[in-house]
């Protein structure tokens, strides 16, 4: 089966995010396709390179980095981004901005779109 991600919730104030990598992972185990992962809303902020969580704590962003390098397509929404101050600049490595577009063609392409966070 062939999957679109989306995820709308922050990285460490909700367990979207957490949640959202443990399907992925489970996922990928099971020999099914991440057609695309998108961050959408307050899910933006999981993409910035300037989150520095304790030694002790999960590095989320890094997460995400690590799936991009896997090849896996990782979009964040323009306009959220905007509104939250994340930028090129500041984007992580693997992540690229683009267009609610950008999640329709995904949706589109996928057997299932599986959304995490409100």
């Amino acid at each position: 089966m062939n999957y679109t991600i989306l995820i709308q919730e922050g990285p460490y104030n909700h367990t979207a995010s957490d949640s959202a990598y443990n399907f992925i992972q489970a996922a990928l185990e099971k020999g099914h396709e991440i057609r695309g992962i998108f961050f959408y809303n307050d899910g933006v902020l999981n993409s910035t390179k300037l989150m520095d969580p304790p030694q002790d704590d999960r590095h989320i962003q890094k997460r995400w980095t690590e799936l991009g390098e896997k090849g896996i397509d990782i979009v964040i929404c323009i306009a959220a981004a905007k509104r939250r101050g994340i930028a090129e600049e500041n984007l992580a490595p693997g992540m690229r901005i683009s267009g609610l577009g950008q999640l329709i063609e995904m949706g589109i392409t996928s057997d299932r779109m599986v959304t995490f966070g409100s």
